[in-house]
């Protein structure tokens, strides 16, 4: 997969470049223009190296996020003003932004991890109740057998009983 830059503006503007379209610049040289600074796209917020696959996270100062995948950026020159990536109100401005990378997206979640799923459910991923109740199942047996002071209808209390017979 080919890499491109993909540069977003506090004002919800946001483009992709190829690398090649940025030159090499030796030491103490003026640097290479990026993105068309104007009042309308206002002022760079980040700068990430992504490939097709990846997704970018966007975080508002007001606290709206939003997750878009990179492949929906078009590819476009490096000193344009990008295109309108999230419509924003007039106070808000784009606070930071993230790229999940392509292998994250297709790691399986942890146990305990949170699953956002596509219906707006959260749900929280526990152990299987099969694997629970079998290894519930192996300390009882193993329980029963080694220890008869355990508790039982027999002996609620658990204290050791005398085990010879009258």
């Amino acid at each position: 997969m080919k890499e491109s830059i993909l540069v977003v503006s506090e004002k919800g503007y946001g483009k992709r470049s190829d690398l090649e379209d940025y030159r090499v610049t030796n030491r103490g040289g003026k640097g290479v223009k990026t993105l068309q600074v104007t009042e309308k796209t206002g002022e760079l917020v980040g700068i990430k190296s992504v490939i097709d696959g990846d997704d970018l996270m966007i975080i508002t100062k007001k606290g709206t996020t939003i997750r878009i995948p990179v492949d929906g950026l078009r590819v476009m020159g490096r000193a344009t003003q990008g295109v309108k990536v999230i419509r924003l109100d007039d106070e808000d401005e784009i606070a930071s932004i993230a790229k999940v990378e392509e292998h994250l997206l297709k790691t399986p979640l942890m146990e305990g991890e949170m699953d956002v799923t596509g219906d707006g459910n959260i749900d929280e991923l526990k152990p299987s109740s099969e694997s629970n109740s079998e290894n519930s199942a192996e300390n009882s047996t193993e329980n029963s057998s080694e220890n008869p002071s355990d508790n039982t209808p027999e002996n609620p209390t658990g204290e050791a009983q005398d085990q010879t017979n009258e």
